[in-house]
């Protein structure tokens, strides 16, 4: 996460809040942008591989 999501996500939350509300948006964030991350590298399974992993 770079310094200026930081300040964003902070400037977005309301003006009173909790750090455990802030840790919890900043950990969101950080899962979605190692899923990007990983989509661009190829690392994920098709809708097909996902189904045949929740079978086992």
């Amino acid at each position: 996460m770079r310094k200026v999501q930081l300040i964003e996500t902070i400037k977005d939350m309301p003006e009173e809040f909790s750090v455990e509300d802030l840790i919890e948006r900043l950990m969101v964030l950080q899962k979605i942008e190692e899923a990007q991350q990983q989509v661009q590298s190829g690392q994920f399974y098709t809708d097909e591989e996902a189904e045949k992993k929740l079978e086992k």
